[in-house]
């Protein structure tokens, strides 16, 4: 005999459907309007809840960041002097440039140029962007838009500035929204990446940072002492690994994740030099890239080229090589007190399009300032 199955009666979470069609009207209203109040309940939990907690942690994140940048590049702005010192040699070589102009007149303009453009060649600023500044002054005094040796200067002014902030325009260091912030600092042999980075922990320092380092430079017998001493300098925290055979990607890991466990803003990584033509050591710097980004999936945020001013547009290839290998970010000037060859900064950044965010302009610990391109216009043309 056949088993009546039980009635079960299931509770309606909006309203039970209308018996009849007269009444689907009334239901679909009821029904709508109990939608409306629990989405904006679930809204309100969802600003309360545990997930806001996580936004308002990373907008409180990328504001200190920011923040953290903006003040870099004030303080760079108040540290002109330093920059105008630092080129003294550049402007030695551009002086003719005045003396060029101060007596202009249209009819010497032909020879007035190419003086000019020999003066920005010895500098470095390189045949490309040399030819392609003194042409557009021909074609503007020709067409009697520059009609005395100043305005011819304001124009050159504006075309080296121009050319820095077009293809280089975020020289400011770019942290992301999640402590910490990892730098990367490579470079070849001798290019000052380890005192860089001690000047940068120091500038960090300043502005009430907490900084690691992470002692990245497995190769080089004193690469660890020097950092070292660069840690105590500033008050930082340093990260060494003992041993012979200890890899470079294993070191930055372990700095990334004490860096991320114990709360520091910014984990600055030292690295070996090598030579952008060794393939084996290039391919380190991979390795040393994908460690980091198993700990922070979005570090490293920054992977800063140290390149020696004192080698002038011998630095191009160096500068190629390394961003396709490890994608650069930013450039690190270094030496540039001791060169007369301060175009290069121009021509790096047209031929790459990427940002110097730092010059060396003496041996100070103060002397690795941030890159300002109106200052640096203004101090190598004076």
């Amino acid at each position: 005999m056949a088993v009546a199955a039980p009635q079960v009666t299931v509770p309606f979470l909006s309203p039970p459907p209308p018996s009849s069609s007269s009444s689907s009207a009334a239901y679909a209203s009821t029904s709508i309007l109990l939608y409306r109040s629990r989405t904006s309940a679930a809204l309100r939990l969802w600003r309360t809840g545990p997930a806001a907690t996580r936004f308002r942690c990373a907008a409180g994140q990328t504001g200190f960041f920011t923040r953290l940048g903006r003040l870099i590049k004030e303080k760079a702005k108040s540290d002109v002097e330093k920059v105008f010192s630092g080129f003294s040699k550049t402007r030695e070589n551009l002086a003719v440039v005045d003396e060029l102009l101060l007596y202009w007149n249209l009819a010497d303009t032909d020879r007035v140029l190419d003086e000019l453009e020999e003066a920005l060649l010895v500098s470095d600023f390189g045949p490309r962007i040399s030819f392609k500044i003194v042409d557009c002054l021909r074609e503007d005094i020709l067409a009697g838009k520059l009609k005395s040796g100043s305005e011819i200067k304001e124009a050159l002014k504006r075309s080296v500035l121009q050319l820095l902030t077009s293809k280089g325009n975020k020289s400011d260091l770019q942290l992301g929204f999640r402590k910490p912030a990892v730098i990367m600092v490579v470079g070849v042999n001798g290019g000052g990446k380890t005192t860089s980075l001690g000047k940068l922990a120091c500038r960090l320092k300043i502005e009430g940072v907490k900084v690691l380092l992470a002692a990245g430079d497995t190769f080089r017998a004193a690469a660890s002492e020097q950092l070292e001493v660069w840690a105590e300098r500033t008050g930082s925290e340093i990260v060494v690994v003992e041993g012979d055979k200890v890899k470079a990607a294993s070191v930055l890991s372990q700095a990334v994740r004490k860096g991320k466990e114990q709360g520091y803003d910014v984990v600055l990584c030292d690295t070996s030099g090598r030579l952008h033509t060794n393939y084996s050591l290039m391919e380190e710097l991979v390795a040393c890239k994908k460690a980091v980004a198993k700990v922070i999936p979005s570090a490293p945020n920054e992977i800063l080229l140290v390149l020696d001013g004192t080698t002038g547009l011998n630095m191009l290839p160096q500068a190629r090589e390394f961003n396709e290998v490890v994608g650069i970010t930013g450039l690190i000037l270094t030496k540039l007190d001791g060169s007369a060859r301060g175009g290069c900064v121009v021509s790096v950044v047209d031929e790459l399009g990427i940002p110097v965010k730092f010059v060396g302009v003496g041996e100070g610990v103060d002397d690795l300032q941030p890159f300002d391109a109106e200052a640096f216009v203004n101090a190598i043309f004076s």
